[in-house]
């Protein structure tokens, strides 16, 4: 059975969780993994969704403030032998009804060419791709998806 977490980024779970995200984006990404670093600190965000399956801690998603209506989805994540269980699509459920509950909009997100199952995953869930934000304007590699929140 899995149940979801609302926390912070103080978290254990999440924080051990993102470690593995960071080593699997360190060999995806490659000599392009410093550039995307810098944008995925997660010291000081609020809004944090964890996964256990039992009492292990599977996935992880956060969302974080863009600007007064839109929420970035952020360090989306989950273990290999959870992956094709439809985890990731939950955690992203329960971030976006968060967003909604807070008052936002909208949410956005960067994922790269590098990371297929995450475009897959978006898309599935009815985001759609939208000119690269912010700091990935110029990044051929980063694809940006967008999706509106009214569904609530």
């Amino acid at each position: 059975m899995i149940t979801l977490l609302r926390t912070t980024s103080k978290n254990n779970d999440f924080i051990a969780l993102v470690k593995h995200l960071d080593a699997d984006l360190a060999r995806r990404d490659g000599d392009d993994h410093a550039f995307y670093a810098q944008f995925n600190k997660i010291d000081s965000i609020k809004h944090v969704v964890v996964a256990y399956s039992n009492k292990t801690p599977v996935a992880c998603g956060a969302i974080k403030p863009y600007n007064e209506t839109t929420m970035e989805i952020k360090r989306m994540y989950t273990t290999e032998d959870y992956r094709s269980q439809g985890i990731a699509s939950k955690v992203l459920y329960e971030l976006e009804q968060w967003a909604t509950e807070l008052a936002y909009k909208t949410c956005i997100l960067e994922t790269g060419i590098k990371q297929p199952e995450a475009i897959k995953l978006y898309s599935k869930n009815g985001y759609h791709l939208i000119p690269n934000y912010g700091q990935y304007t110029n990044v051929a590699e980063s694809k940006c998806f967008e999706k509106h929140l009214n569904n609530f």
